[in-house]
Parts: C-alpha cells; sequence; structure tokens
C-alpha cells in the first residue's frame, strides 16, 4: 500500500482506499476527488457519516491544508477505521496537477 499521508501516495492508491473530504460545503463545491465522499469535520467529530465507510478499508481523511483532516483522521482512528491524514491537503493535490471534480 502506498504511503496514504501525501497527495502522490494517494494518487498511486486511488482504487485501494476510501477518501474522506472534511472541508466544509463550499469548498467541496469548489472541487473535490472523484469518488470523495463528503463528511465535514464537524460532521465526523460528531460521529456523523461513518455509517458510509467500510471499516475494513484504509480511509484517507483530506482537507484543504491538513490540519482539520489531522483530527477527523484521529477520531476515525479512534472508532477503529484505518484512517491516514493526507498532509497538504487539496492545495497540494490541485498543486501536483491531479485531477478533480467540480459541479457544472
Amino acid at each position: 500500500m502506498a504511503d496514504l499521508s501525501s497527495v502522490h501516495g494517494l494518487h498511486e492508491a486511488l482504487d485501494d482506499v476510501q477518501i474522506v473530504d472534511c472541508r466544509e460545503q463550499y469548498e467541496w463545491d469548489a472541487g473535490r476527488i472523484q469518488g470523495a465522499l463528503h463528511i465535514p469535520l464537524n460532521d465526523v467529530m460528531g460521529g456523523v457519516g461513518t455509517d458510509v465507510l467500510d471499516i475494513a478499508k484504509p480511509v484517507a481523511v483530506i482537507c484543504r491544508s491538513g490540519n482539520r483532516s489531522e483530527l477527523a483522521a484521529m477520531m476515525l482512528t479512534a472508532r477503529g477505521f484505518d484512517a491516514t491524514n493526507v498532509e497538504g491537503g487539496m492545495e497540494d493535490w490541485a498543486a501536483a496537477g491531479y485531477e478533480f471534480s467540480a459541479p457544472d
């Protein structure tokens, strides 16, 4: 398994992981990684949304820069998930030139 703590590792492992995007709605609407699940940080902290995650599959947690996702990853780990914070977040994802989707 690739190192999910970097955007490069996440990009290599896209087919093998679940991605949780814990940014706010307006950030999510601006662009996201295809296939990511949107569970804002406050929801993650409250346990909302974990019912849609597979406990047996690794989770990569991403936000804009890696700060909120660090908290979310710790909370998911405490709930039994194999969760990793993607350091640098969507800023690094975009800087690396990786694709992201946005609504029309």
